[in-house]
């Protein structure tokens, strides 16, 4: 049975393409969605990796820089 509910912890980040660089190329997550107010608004997406959901956010409201957050994993996880 799927667990009742599910956390997404929302990370702050500052530039996409270095985000991007060490969540997808480094870690081996998947960019899932993206999703901009317009071409120029802050970019908020979902990256994912074998069911683990993160959401990036550019918006300066959302989370706190260097927040942490564990994640335990048992074996070898995708590309975590």
């Amino acid at each position: 049975m799927p667990p009742a509910f599910q956390a997404i912890p929302i990370f702050r980040i500052f530039d996409v393409d270095k985000a991007k660089e060490f969540y997808v190329g480094f870690l081996g997550f998947h960019v899932d969605w993206e999703a901009r107010f317009d071409e120029t608004a802050p970019l908020y997406f979902q990256i994912s990796s074998d069911g683990l959901l993160l959401h990036l956010s550019e918006h300066h409201g959302d989370a706190c820089p260097g927040s942490t957050v564990t994640v335990q994993v048992t074996g070898p996880a995708g590309g975590l």
